[in-house]
């Protein structure tokens, strides 16, 4: 019996978040530290096996609520439902006939949940390539993110943009352009510039995360979307600095001016600072670690924070001045 194992990383939004949903320009990070991944095998029936994220048994009541603060109301099983619904609406839409052999699928996860490091996505990914794998059809790399979103925003009502489904498709360092003019219509779907940056010569990237302190994505999106289609000046405004910060950031990584990017990582969140009400514990995260002198900003929406260390001394200071503050720390694999 052939069995199909397929992944997909985390992600962290290095430079330009949030204006991916916003026709705006971001660059993000493969985290290779953590990843979903997807196993599928034939079977006589279909199956979705629950993860140990998707238990509904517990102890106690504490421990009930505990599961709750750090998965919420849902596992993963909506987000395997929901992927392979849309691969089969994709595929009667595109004329592409699926054989009738049965799978058991299961996912398991090692990315933190609720932080912003694209949990939620890497499955929905993840289950699209098994998918393709066992049925034998190919979406283009190009075309996969955007599927990928609109079944997240079609099938779970998930606000979110094009940024860590792009990420997780082309993995290692992608710069994406979301701008009107930039955009591409294919096989249905609106899709943006893409393009692999070198990593060879990036300098010592971290990332900095506290479930304690996540937040979902839906929280800090649905008020921002509400303010910029409303067209509230300073947000409307703040999303296209984004995108001129990202310009400016992908010379800098060309030009391996590392000062430049530190300075441009700085200032997206101070932008980001200047149109949101964000949480202490967010803040506290940012100013601990700008105290060991290094970049910080959100990895996503919330509960991580990513940067760029001069050296492993400063990367062992900033582990733990932020573990007294209940964060763990992580130097990135992303290549």
């Amino acid at each position: 019996m052939e069995i199909i194992r397929c992944h997909a990383y985390a992600r962290a939004g290095l430079i330009g978040n949030p204006s991916d949903a916003y026709n705006g320009k971001t660059i993000a990070i493969i985290v290779k530290n953590f990843r979903a991944q997807v196993t599928l095998y034939e079977w006589d029936r279909i199956e979705i096996v629950p993860s140990p994220s998707d238990e509904s048994v517990f102890s106690s009541i504490h421990e009930m609520t505990q599961d709750v603060k750090l998965h919420g109301y849902y596992g993963g099983i909506r987000l395997v439902k929901a992927a392979i619904y849309g691969f089969v609406l994709y595929c009667q839409s595109h004329g592409i006939r699926l054989h009738d052999r049965n799978f058991s699928i299961r996912y398991d996860t090692t990315i933190p949940r609720q932080v912003g490091m694209a949990g939620s996505s890497a499955i929905v990914v993840a289950t699209i390539r098994a998918l393709m794998n066992f049925y034998e059809i190919t979406i283009s790399k190009r075309v996969l993110p955007s599927l990928v979103l609109s079944i997240e925003r079609e099938q779970l009502n998930i606000t979110a943009g094009l940024q860590d489904r792009v990420a997780q498709v082309y993995e290692g360092c992608v710069y994406m352009n979301f701008a009107k003019e930039a955009e591409r219509i294919e096989e249905g779907f609106c899709c943006g510039s893409y393009e692999n940056l070198p990593t060879n010569e990036l300098p010592l990237i971290y990332v900095s995360y506290s479930t304690d302190f996540g937040e979902p994505t839906e929280i800090f999106h649905n008020n921002l979307r509400f303010r910029y289609d409303n067209g509230e000046k300073q947000v409307v405004e703040a999303m296209s600095k984004f995108a001129d910060i990202t310009l400016e950031a992908k010379k800098a990584m060309y030009d391996q001016d590392w000062d430049k990017l530190n300075c441009l990582i700085n200032q997206n969140f101070d932008l980001r600072r200047s149109i949101c009400q964000l949480p202490r514990e967010h803040i506290l995260m940012i100013e601990t670690a700008r105290s060991c002198n290094v970049s910080a900003k959100f990895a996503g929406s919330g509960g991580a924070i990513v940067g760029i260390c001069p050296d492993e001394k400063t990367f062992l200071k900033l582990r733990e001045k932020m573990e007294s503050i209940g964060c763990k720390t992580i130097n990135v694999n992303y290549r």
